[in-house]
């Protein structure tokens, strides 16, 4: 460059600092002086008659730039414009699924939640879980001590069935035999020599299954139960035939005690541990069952209430709806890194950072990515998000006190800057790059594919953040599987930081579309340096001397 840029910034701030004077103050000044000292009006014309030529060519370079500027500002309002208002929506859940799932499968699991939720309180957790074990072809654990409607919750799964399945209930003791869960021996077959069972209408046979006091079974049980649960087969005699269940609910007053039932404890992939009703919600419990008692008056506000709500009998869901779903989600959800790094950072926190050691297995952290999947295909996204995580409460736990470990870890992990250090240093150093091109075509269009990639990925993460500005949180409340408790506690949590950083990724947005725009117009050093000037300080500041110099800083005039 001919002249020093440092000294052009300079003279351009100056200029405009002199310049930029309000046309009120100007023409009051204008009016006093005329008032006061008419004769220096003329004085003042024969000045600027002899104005020197760098003075007027230097007035004509800070039009110029000042053109540029103006350019390059109204370019990126153009573009940023659209990229706020696709980051404002609902995160993409109720527009038509990107998935490629059903359009009126979110529909139809949200009427089935609440139908199953029906004559129930505080439920909501585990009928979303019942629900979502079955689109995963997994097993739920309900964990609990007795009369908390456990039971209850694994019979409401029968309603999935209609006439399409099979449901299959069995208590268990510690003096159940097989024939009780698997069906009797068949004599037909005994007579032939073959050691075979009747099973038609027993577990071998059913679609959904209710297993009560599941880890009272013992080992003449266990090891078929297994290879149910797991391989979907079942040894008869000699042949080994395919089992069309899809999901077993099994319930439990206490952890299994022995590490014999270890095996059958890890093949159910969610759990819950259900609680008695809260004190706040004892008195509506309460009420309503005491509505259901007879002699409740015919027209009442209870009857009408009664008659108004859904029965798990027109539950909208059969068994076709969920079969499919699972290898669906499989070709079409992608799992970004980001979630793929939250789950082994979580797993080393709870194997290494928590006392005692909470053990989590290879085949429960393979599956639970297939869980996620299935979690985003429901919700219409061809995406895991890292809002899904949050559904790993109920799958990485031993004990039930560590869920909220776990919880509270991926709250924290989700309320961190989202790499905006990270990406304010990248844009820091195209910026130096940017300004060493020195309009040098072919640099500077290496260079905006560079900040066109950086770009995109402050885009997306805006849009990961959708509703924050108001605290409302779409991709959180309108959750399918997070419930309205978990939900509301998970937004309060996160609503007022994430808007802080949508904040911030906006600014850095800002200053990224600036920079792609300069670089595509090949925008001269020193007027970058008017658009960015916190990256030109920085540049000149800690940039390397031999980098700075080409563009006359420190150089001789």
């Amino acid at each position: 460059m001919s002249s020093s840029v440092v000294a052009n910034v300079s003279h351009v701030a100056s200029a405009r600092g002199s310049a930029r004077v309000p046309e009120s103050r100007r023409g009051s000044a204008a009016g006093a002086v005329s008032r006061a000292a008419p004769p220096r009006r003329a004085s003042a014309r024969c000045r600027a008659a002899a104005e020197p030529d760098w003075k007027t060519k230097q007035r004509e370079q800070d039009a110029l730039i000042s053109v540029e500027e103006d350019a390059v500002k109204s370019r990126v309002e153009e573009l940023l414009a659209p990229i706020l208002d696709a980051g404002s929506g609902t995160g993409g859940d109720a527009a038509a699924p990107a998935s490629g799932a059903p359009a009126d499968l979110a529909d139809k699991i949200r009427a089935a939640t609440a139908a199953l939720e029906s004559g129930l309180v505080e439920r909501e957790t585990e009928v979303r879980l019942l629900l979502l074990a079955a689109f995963c072809g997994e097993h739920l654990l309900l964990l609990g001590p007795p009369g908390t409607a456990k039971s209850e919750l694994g019979r409401r799964l029968s309603s999935v069935c209609g006439g399409d399945g099979v449901f299959f209930e069995r208590l268990l003791t510690r003096f159940s035999v097989p024939e009780e869960l698997f069906g009797p021996l068949s004599m037909r077959g005994l007579e032939n020599d073959r050691y075979v069972r009747q099973t038609t209408g027993y577990l071998p046979s059913a679609t959904v299954a209710f297993v009560d006091e599941v880890f009272k079974a013992n080992s003449a049980i266990l090891n078929s139960l297994l290879t149910i649960l797991n391989e979907r087969l079942f040894d008869n005699g000699d042949e080994r035939v395919e089992v069309p269940l899809l999901c077993l609910v099994g319930a439990s007053n206490e952890l299994p005690e022995s590490e014999e039932l270890d095996a059958l404890y890890d093949r159910f992939l969610l759990r819950s541990s259900v609680e008695q009703v809260s004190s706040g919600s004892l008195r509506g419990l309460l009420s309503m069952k005491a509505g259901e008692l007879p002699g409740k008056a015919v027209g009442s506000k209870a009857a009408a209430a009664d008659a108004a709500s859904p029965s798990t009998s027109t539950v909208p869901l059969s068994i076709k709806d969920f079969q499919g779903v699972k290898s669906a989600a499989e070709l079409n959800v992608d799992v970004p890194q980001s979630v793929v790094d939250l789950i082994v950072d979580l797993r080393a926190h709870l194997q290494d950072k928590c006392e005692p050691p909470v053990y989590v297995s290879d085949r429960r952290l393979v599956k639970s990515v297939a869980l996620l999947r299935v979690a985003a295909y429901t919700n219409g996204r061809n995406a895991v998000s890292e809002f899904d995580c949050l559904l790993l409460a109920n799958v990485l736990w031993q004990r039930p006190s560590e869920a909220n470990t776990v919880r509270e870890w991926i709250l924290e992990r989700l309320a961190q800057d989202r790499g905006v250090d990270q990406v304010q240093y990248l844009l820091a150093g195209l910026f130096g790059r940017a300004c060493r091109a020195d309009g040098d075509k072919a640099e500077c269009e290496a260079l905006r594919q560079e900040a066109a990639s950086l770009r995109a990925v402050l885009s997306q993460q805006i849009a990961q953040l959708a509703g924050t500005t108001s605290g409302s949180l779409p991709a959180l409340r309108e959750h399918l599987w997070l419930s309205p408790p978990e939900a509301e506690r998970a937004a309060q949590t996160l609503g007022p930081l994430f808007s802080k950083v949508r904040r911030g990724l906006e600014k850095l947005l800002r200053e990224c579309l600036t920079l792609e725009v300069a670089l595509e117009r090949a925008t001269e050093p020193h007027v970058m340096a008017l658009l960015l000037p916190d990256y030109w300080a920085d540049f000149i500041r800690s940039g390397p001397i031999e980098d700075v110099k080409p563009l006359g800083v420190g150089g001789k005039p």
